[in-house]
C-alpha cells in the first residue's frame, strides 16, 4: 500500500487515484466512460476508412481530417483504456516509465492537434481567399510537410517536459497522483525540491501552443470573413462560410473544453476535486467523439459514401 508522509523518495511507480471522492461510484463511471471511449474509436476509424475509399475526397482538408482522427485515436487511447482497469479492476499502480510516456503522449499529441487546426485554418484561408491558386498551394507535398511540421513541433515542445522531470525531481513526498493519468502539473506538485523550472516551462509551452495559435486561428479567420463579406450575393456567403462550419465546430470543441478546465483548475479552488479529474478526462474525450460527428453530418461526400455503405450491408445477399 501507498501512504503520503512528509520524508522524501525515489518512486519506481506512482499509485493513480482515479476519480476521487467517487471510488465507490468507479464501476458505473466505466459504463459512460467505456461508451464514450467505443464511440471515439468507431467514429475515427470510420473517417478514416472513408476517406480512403473516396477518391472524391482525397483533398487537402480530408487529409488533415484524417491526421485530426489518428491523433483523437492516440489521445483517446493514452488515458482511457488505464481508467478502465481503474475503474474495472481497481489497477492503480503505474510505473515511472510508464507515467512519464503517458504524460508525453498526452501533452505532445493535445499540441500536435492544435497545430493541425492552425494548418486546417491555412487551407480554409488559401481556399477562399486565393480560390485559384489553392490546388497548386497546398499539394499533397505540402500537406504531408505541415502535418509533419506539427508533429515535430509537439515532439520538441514536450519532449523535455519528462527529461525534466527525471533529471531535476528524483525525490517524492508521495507516491500518490490525485489523478486519472499522469498529468505533468499532478505529477510537479508532489516533488521535493525547487519546481519553478518546471512550472515556467510549462506554462510557456501553454502560452506558445493554446494562445498562439488561437490568435493565428482567429487572425486567419477575420481575413477569411472579409473576403466573404465581398463576396455579392448572400447565397454566396452563406455557401462559402459553410465549408468552414465543421472545422469552426471541431476548434471548438478542442479549445472549449481545455479552458473550462484550465479556468476551473486555476480559479475554482472551491470546486471539489472530482469536478476537476472529470473535466480534465473530457477534455480529451470529447474531440475524439464529436469531430468525426460533425465532419459526417456537415461534409456531403463523407455523408453519402456513410449512407452507401450502410445501405449495401443492409441489402441481403
Amino acid at each position: 500500500m501507498y501512504t503520503s508522509n512528509n520524508a522524501c523518495s525515489v518512486p519506481t511507480s506512482f499509485w493513480l487515484t482515479g476519480i476521487p471522492g467517487l471510488e465507490a461510484l468507479h464501476i458505473w463511471l466505466s459504463i459512460p466512460f467505456g461508451f464514450m471511449y467505443l464511440l471515439a474509436l468507431v467514429g475515427n476509424v470510420t473517417i478514416l476508412a472513408v476517406i480512403k475509399m473516396e477518391r472524391s475526397l482525397h483533398q487537402p482538408m480530408y487529409f488533415f481530417l484524417c491526421m485530426l482522427a489518428v491523433i483523437d485515436l492516440v489521445l483517446s487511447t493514452s488515458t482511457m483504456p488505464k481508467l478502465l482497469t481503474i475503474f474495472w479492476f481497481g489497477a492503480r499502480n503505474i510505473g515511472l516509465d510508464a507515467c512519464l510516456a503517458q504524460m508525453f503522449f498526452i501533452h505532445c499529441f493535445a499540441t500536435v492537434e492544435s497545430g493541425i487546426f492552425l494548418a486546417m485554418a491555412y487551407d480554409r484561408y488559401v481556399a477562399i481567399c486565393d480560390p485559384l491558386h489553392h490546388t497548386s498551394v497546398l499539394t499533397q507535398a505540402v500537406v504531408g510537410r505541415l502535418g509533419m511540421a506539427a508533429l515535430l513541433r509537439g515532439v520538441l515542445y514536450i519532449g523535455p517536459l519528462p527529461l525534466l522531470i527525471r533529471l531535476r525531481l528524483p525525490l517524492y513526498r508521495t507516491q500518490i497522483i490525485a489523478h486519472s493519468y499522469c498529468e505533468h502539473m499532478a505529477i510537479v506538485t508532489l516533488a521535493c525540491g525547487d519546481t519553478r523550472v518546471n512550472n515556467l516551462y510549462g506554462m510557456g509551452i501553454g502560452f506558445l501552443v493554446l494562445i498562439l495559435d488561437s490568435l493565428a486561428i482567429t487572425a486567419s479567420y477575420v481575413m477569411i470573413f472579409k473576403a466573404v463579406l465581398g463576396l455579392a450575393t448572400h447565397d454566396a456567403r452563406f455557401k462559402t462560410l459553410g465549408t468552414c462550419g465543421s472545422h469552426i465546430c471541431a476548434i471548438l470543441f478542442f479549445y472549449i473544453p481545455i479552458a473550462v478546465s484550465s479556468l476551473t483548475h486555476r480559479f475554482g479552488h472551491h470546486v471539489p476535486p472530482y469536478i476537476h479529474i472529470l473535466l480534465a478526462n473530457l477534455y480529451l474525450l470529447i474531440p475524439p467523439i464529436l469531430n468525426p460527428v460533425v465532419y459526417a453530418v456537415r461534409t456531403k461526400q463523407i455523408r453519402e459514401r456513410l449512407l452507401h455503405i450502410l445501405k449495401a450491408e443492409t441489402q441481403p445477399r
